[in-house]
């Protein structure tokens, strides 16, 4: 199963950019785009609902601002719009959509961006703390789970090209790459401020890819595409009976043509 994952930083912008054309030669099995910026009535019809994909979208309430959706192939059996009971705050702004296929769920994920503002990044920490109990619940279900999209954080010093003029901004804070410690079983007990437990999911790139310079965001300001000044703040997130399964050299961040500030993730599955 190839599945794809793309912040598209306005689906219609990205479609004026040929996304869609790409898009129909990979022939991704799930595709989960992040930021569409369009309301559902702004995306009828072709491009937006491609030939051969059921279509699934989770616009914000606000217009122009966030959105998530899934194109799939195979019909779900069961399509969750938002996170539900405790997080219609998130769902007002179309943050997350899930579709199940039997024993198997994936999900298209926007992280708050906590850049804007000191509120916004309160927002940010405060859906991660919630969001704790939905990760540690699908590690332990025993299903398969795949959550791809923009997390909005770099992990490791390695996922990000300026990791020290960073280390006070949003995105590369302690506390924020402590959450992803807690989030990939990598949590430290003895540091101090560190959490206890872990959701013991899996970063599936890097499972079939250990190279530096690895990025998927790189900002319009200067010259960071042309010098690869870029961050890894998209991910496919699995859980672990899916680790074995992931196809070593199935990785893709595609960098050949640019319809984002974020480039497409692309990595295939036994299953």
């Amino acid at each position: 199963m190839k599945i794809a994952s793309i912040n598209v930083n306005g689906i219609r912008a990205a479609a004026r950019k040929g996304m869609f054309e790409w898009l129909k030669a990979l022939d991704a099995d799930v595709i989960c785009l992040q930021e569409l910026k369009a309301q559902p009535d702004q995306i009828e019809g072709e491009p937006y609902h491609p030939e051969g994909y059921h279509t699934f979208f989770h616009s914000a309430e606000k217009k122009g601002y966030s959105g998530v959706g899934i194109y799939c192939k195979q019909k779900p059996d069961r399509v969750q719009i938002g996170l539900g009971e405790g997080f219609e705050d998130v769902d007002l702004e179309g943050r997350y959509i899930q579709a199940d296929f039997g024993n198997l769920s994936v999900a298209s994920l926007y992280m708050p961006s906590g850049s804007s503002k000191e509120e916004r990044q309160a927002f940010k920490i405060d859906m991660m703390a919630r969001f704790e109990e939905t990760l540690t619940t699908l590690a332990q279900s025993g299903r398969e789970g795949i959550i791809c999209g923009d997390w909005n954080i770099c992990h490791k010093k390695r996922d990000i090209k300026n990791w020290r003029g960073n280390q006070k901004n949003s995105g590369f804070l302690p506390e924020e790459r402590q959450w992803m410690d807690w989030l990939f079983g990598e949590q430290q007990p003895e540091v101090e401020g560190g959490r206890g437990g872990s959701a013991n999911l899996v970063d599936a790139f890097r499972v079939i890819n250990d190279e530096d310079d690895q990025y998927t965001w790189w900002s319009n300001r200067g010259q960071a595409w042309a010098n690869n000044t870029g961050w890894r703040i998209d991910y496919q997130v699995i859980t672990e009976n899916l680790r074995d399964k992931v196809i070593p050299g199935s990785d893709l961040i595609y960098k050949e043509q640019r319809f984002s500030d974020h480039a497409p993730l692309v990595i295939e599955y036994d299953i």
